[in-house]
């Protein structure tokens, strides 16, 4: 295939994608409909795929080797709230979904989800109206406790909301109001991850279409519980030796990730990436001429974590597109889901940062290449020569 900029990515279909992506209520535990959305999308690539038992998606790509293979994986499940306490007055209060601030929740459109039914509701502080509390209402503490859902319904009491049908546990979905602008900006709730879901899913099928050889098999995963911390553990094939996800960076100072091009992650908060994977990465984006800078992420997880803490022996990395405001109303632009659909194309086309992956034992020799002799500062006592042992 061609390289660079004529890496085929149809981003009409990743935004009319992204937007059906919006339109479905999903934080962790509400997954089922977005699950059967992307099995539908799938089935229209003509894509196999499996599902766990709670849901997660396993697809499968063949490649023009079986071993190794690797693993994209994305995550489906969005932050949100629950029901925890119905009041006395009627009023809602809730617990997150996620690791979000109430500061974010506040004055945000909900639907609240009973078994049977659904309803509208606002996420108002506690004290709400300035005509009451006037200054009151700048200094009242931000966080969970301070704030409640005002149901639109007839309510005046707790027993008219259980009259209704909802009751403690019932799930709560924060509206995204997503705005595509004219400049290639997006702002919505929720682009994490259904901004990465729709890029990866954009990245199949230019594959598909294109037909572009894989390297090695590949199998892009779905998951439906990371925003919580468990994620893709236990939905790898033994046969897995890479694993890239795609996610969010934070755009924020002290952050070097930008709303444009791919951002390739080198750390977060579990600690450094695959060394030997991420140049990997790196490398496609120079030879394809994709736009890229790098960052370390200093309150961040992902999926990636949950898989080496399952105990797989893989290599790990994490590719993004920088977001303004995460987990709050979120910012960016078109050019970096652009990005990250080329980098997970010349990604799938590539062979293996290490062609010794093929084999369960690496030979010692791969252990000689990430720091060699001739790098190292000059001291007393140098690093042995590998050729000398």
């Amino acid at each position: 295939m061609n390289k660079g900029t004529d890496i085929p990515i149809d981003m009409a279909y990743l935004q009319q994608v992204m937007l059906e992506l919006f339109a479905i209520p999903c934080p962790t535990g509400f997954t089922d409909r977005v699950v059967y959305y992307v099995c539908n999308k799938l089935q229209e690539l003509g894509i196999s795929y499996d599902l766990t038992r709670r849901g997660t998606i396993r697809a499968h790509l063949k490649g023009a080797e079986q071993r190794p293979d690797r693993a994209i994986v994305t995550h489906l499940d969005t932050i949100g709230a629950m029901l925890r306490e119905v009041k006395a007055n009627g009023r809602l209060s809730i617990t997150p979904i996620g690791h979000w601030s109430s500061r974010f929740a506040e004055g945000a459109r909900v639907t609240i989800f009973s078994d049977n039914h659904s309803y509208r509701g606002t996420v108002l502080p506690l004290l709400a109206a300035g005509h009451a509390f006037n200054e009151a209402i700048d200094s009242q503490p931000i966080n969970w406790d301070q704030v409640e859902v005002r149901i639109d319904e007839h309510i005046r009491s707790a027993a008219d909301v259980y009259k209704l049908g909802m009751d403690v546990g019932d799930f709560i979905a924060f509206d995204p109001n997503p705005e595509l602008l004219d400049n290639g900006y997006i702002v919505s709730r929720h682009l994490d991850n259904k901004a990465g879901t729709a890029a990866l899913l954009a990245a199949l099928k230019a594959v598909l279409e294109y037909k572009i050889p894989l390297a090695i098999d590949c199998h892009p995963i779905f998951t439906l519980t990371e925003e919580v911390g468990s994620g893709v553990g236990h939905a790898l094939d033994e046969m897995v030796t890479e694993f890239v996800g795609v996610d969010i960076a934070p755009v924020a100072p002290g952050q070097n990730s930008t709303e444009f091009g791919v951002t390739i992650a080198l750390k977060d908060s579990s600690g450094p990436f695959d060394y030997h994977l991420s140049r990997h990465l790196i490398g496609l984006c120079k030879e394809n001429n994709i736009p890229y800078q790098r960052d370390v992420f200093r309150f961040y997880y992902s999926d990636a974590l949950s898989a080496v803490q399952a105990g797989h022996d893989i290599r790990h990395s994490l590719i993004t597109f920088g977001t303004d405001a995460t987990h709050g109303y979120e910012r960016t632009h078109l050019s970096a889901l652009e990005s990250v659909a080329k980098l997970l194309v010349a990604y799938m086309e590539s062979g293996p940062a290490l062609d010794s992956d093929k084999v369960d034992a690496a030979p010692m020799e791969e252990f000689a290449k990430q720091l060699k002799p001739e790098n190292m500062p000059k001291k007393n006592t140098n690093v042995p020569d590998i050729n000398c042992l």
